[in-house]
């Protein structure tokens, strides 16, 4: 029997990671089986359990590739970084950011992103398995290491008409983030009605950057909303 070189292992591992991306984009993850990944592969039952052991550990490989996908952590520093923009149009070019990538991938990595959240919440175990298995840091991840800096800043330089502390605007930040998503993902992917099947990620992330600008006591007719230059959205 010929030997098997460390690139023919590595190319088979990714075809079987790609197939089952592939079925999770029909499929609710919750519902996809080894079974399915199988007859996508075309391998046997033996072939694809000699390069993962099971379904699990397929999913952990196939979003530490989602991950490398969808990759806005240089966007993101970038937005922050700027020492030339406003308070507004830096609030801005962040929910721009997370407006563009959400519409850019709303069918399919923010598809399943979704789904596993549902995974996570039928089956934490099963969730927690998978994410041990997850290799890298997500952009959820760094967008908390980027906005608690800014947030603590603007905290200290602006006069918030709210009393809420940075912990807690995150928080509020976080959960219009799933909420945004969540809407985005039941219209587009799961509505049954396909004419009202129609959502805009970007003009409701624009709504919560307002928010967020009133909260700080911002200005938030600012003329960067009129004419923002879209060099991070790019």
């Amino acid at each position: 029997m010929p030997k098997v070189t460390q690139e023919y292992f590595d190319n088979k591992r990714k075809k079987i990671v790609e197939c089952a991306y592939q079925v999770c984009l029909r499929k609710p993850v919750e519902m996809v089986t080894i079974s399915d990944v199988i007859a996508e592969t075309g391998l046997s039952q033996g072939g694809i359990y000699r390069f993962y052991k099971d379904l699990d550990e397929i999913l952990s490989d196939m979003i530490t590739n989602m991950r490398l996908d969808y990759d806005i952590t240089g966007k993101l520093d970038a937005a922050v970084a700027d020492k030339n923009a406003s308070f507004e149009e830096i609030t801005r070019n962040i929910c721009g950011v997370l407006g563009e990538a959400m519409e850019a991938h709303l069918m399919d990595i923010q598809k399943i992103n979704f789904d596993l959240t549902v995974l996570a919440i039928n089956e934490p175990e099963r969730a927690e398995k998978i994410i041990k298995g997850i290799k890298g840091k997500g952009n959820m991840d760094h967008l908390k290491k980027v906005i608690f800096p800014y947030l603590f800043k603007a905290s200290a330089e602006h006069k918030l008409e709210a009393k809420h502390d940075p912990m807690e605007l995150y928080q509020f930040i976080s959960s219009a983030y799933v909420g945004i998503e969540t809407n985005c993902i039941l219209t587009a992917c799961y509505s049954k009605d396909q004419e009202a099947a129609s959502v805009d990620p970007k003009a409701m992330f624009d709504i919560l950057a307002t928010t967020i600008i009133l909260l700080f006591g911002g200005d938030a007719n600012d003329l960067q909303h009129k004419k923002r230059s879209s060099r991070y959205q790019r």
